[in-house]
C-alpha cells in the first residue's frame, strides 16, 4: 500500500497559510475586545475582486489536499465536510489572531470566502475521485514508483516551489551560512555568549566558473537522483530526469522574470550554467541503471558536496538587493514559503536520504 502524499503536502500548505496570514509576526498588542468580535461586525463596505479571488484561491488547495487525505479513510461526503471544516477552522483561528496585529484586519467576509474556498477545493477532490482520476493516479504511481516513496514525492513536488526564491547560484538551494552567522550574532549581541560564536578568519570568495558549473550540475542532478531512488525502471528514470531538469530551467526563468523583469528571464543562463545543466543531463543518463539504494547514497553525496560548495561562496551585493525586492515589495506575503523552502529543502532531503539509508529497506 502506498501512503498518500496529500497529507504532508496539506500540512505544508497549512503552514504557508499561517505564514501569509500573520506575517510579519510583530507588533502584537492587546485590543481590549474578544478576538471573535469580528464575527458580529458589519460587512465591510469596500472590497476588491482581488481580495475575493485571493481568499477563495488561497484556501482552495488546502481543502483539496485535506479532502484527498480524508478520502483514503472516510466516505466521500464526510471527507468533503471534514476538509471544508478543517479549512474553515484554520481560517477562524487566523482571523481571530489578526485582531492582535496592527497591520492586519480581521474580517468575517474573509472567513466566509476562505470557508467557501476550502469547500470548493474539497468538492474538486470529490469530483476527481468520483471520476476515477484519483484511482488512475494510484495506478500510475504503482507503475512508476516503488513502495514507501511518499517522502521523496513530497520533496520532488516542493523542489520547483523552492526554486522560485532567487538564488545567488542557479539551482543553488540551501545557501544559509552567512545569514545564519549574522542571525546568531544578532541574537547573542550584548550577551557573554557572543564570544562563543566561531569567527571566520577569511572572507568568502566568489565561485570560479568551474566551481559554479559544478554547483549548477549538482543542483540539477540532486532531484534526478532522488527520483531515481524511487523509480521502477530505466525508461521511467530517463523521463523523470529530463522532466526535472526542464522544470528546473523553466522555474528558474520564472524566478528571474519575477525578480528582474521579463526581459531578464534568461540572463542567469550563462555559459557555466549551460555547461552545468548539460553535464547534469549527461551524468543522469549515465546513471539510469544504478540500483535505487545506490542512487539514494549518490543523492546524499551530491547534497553534501553541493551544500559545501554553495556555503563557501558569498552572497553578492546585487543578489542582496534582489532579496530586498522580494522581502519588502510585492512578494512580501508569498516570499516566505519560497524563501524557507529555498533554504531548507536540501537539508530536508539530506535528512530523508539519511533515514532511508539507515532503515532496513529490502528494495535496491
Amino acid at each position: 500500500m502506498h501512503k498518500t502524499a496529500a497529507w504532508p503536502l496539506a500540512l505544508i500548505y497549512a503552514a504557508l497559510v499561517v505564514y501569509a496570514s500573520l506575517y510579519p509576526f510583530d507588533g502584537w498588542r492587546p485590543v481590549g475586545i474578544a478576538p471573535w468580535t469580528f464575527l458580529a461586525a458589519p460587512l465591510p463596505r469596500y472590497w476588491t475582486g482581488f481580495d475575493v479571488a485571493a481568499n477563495l484561491l488561497g484556501y482552495g488547495p488546502l481543502g483539496f489536499l485535506l479532502a484527498l487525505s480524508a478520502l483514503r479513510t472516510s466516505p466521500r461526503l464526510p471527507a468533503v465536510l471534514l476538509a471544508a471544516l478543517g479549512g474553515g477552522l484554520l481560517s477562524l483561528v487566523m482571523e481571530s489572531l489578526q485582531t492582535y496585529l496592527p497591520m492586519r484586519v480581521a474580517s468575517n467576509v474573509d472567513l466566509l470566502l476562505n470557508l467557501a474556498g476550502a469547500w470548493l477545493g474539497a468538492l474538486m477532490a470529490f469530483a476527481l475521485e468520483k471520476a476515477g482520476a484519483i484511482a488512475r493516479w494510484s495506478r500510475f504511481r504503482e507503475r512508476w514508483f516503488a513502495a514507501h516513496s511518499r517522502g521523496a514525492l513530497v520533496l520532488l513536488a516542493l523542489w520547483p516551489v523552492a526554486l522560485l526564491f532567487p538564488a545567488s547560484v542557479p539551482l543553488g538551494l540551501g545557501q544559509v551560512l552567512e545569514r545564519a552567522e549574522d542571525a546568531l550574532a544578532a541574537w547573542l549581541a550584548e550577551t557573554p555568549f557572543l564570544q562563543w560564536v566561531p569567527v571566520r578568519d577569511f572572507e568568502l570568495e566568489p565561485l570560479l566558473p568551474g566551481a559554479e558549473l559544478l554547483c549548477v550540475m549538482l543542483g540539477a542532478l540532486i532531484p534526478c537522483l532522488l527520483a531515481y531512488s524511487i523509480a521502477r525502471s530505466a525508461g521511467r528514470r530517463v523521463a523523470l530526469a529530463v522532466s526535472a531538469i526542464g522544470v528546473g530551467v523553466g522555474v528558474s526563468a520564472l524566478s528571474a522574470a519575477l525578480s528582474y523583469g521579463p526581459s531578464h528571464a534568461w540572463a542567469w543562463l550563462t555559459l557555466p550554467v549551460q555547461f552545468g545543466l548539460g553535464t547534469a543531463l549527461v551524468v543522469a543518463l549515465l546513471l539510469v541503471a544504478v540500483p535505487r539504494r545506490a542512487c539514494a547514497a549518490l543523492t546524499l553525496l551530491a547534497l553534501v558536496l553541493h551544500l559545501s560548495l554553495l556555503n563557501n561562496a558569498p552572497i553578492g551585493a546585487y543578489f542582496a538587493q534582489t532579496l530586498q525586492v522580494w522581502e519588502q515589495g510585492r512578494f512580501i506575503r508569498f516570499h516566505g514559503l519560497a524563501q524557507w523552502l529555498g533554504w531548507l529543502w536540501p537539508y530536508a532531503a539530506l535528512v530523508y536520504v539519511l533515514l532511508r539509508l539507515s532503515g532496513r529497506d529490502a528494495e535496491n
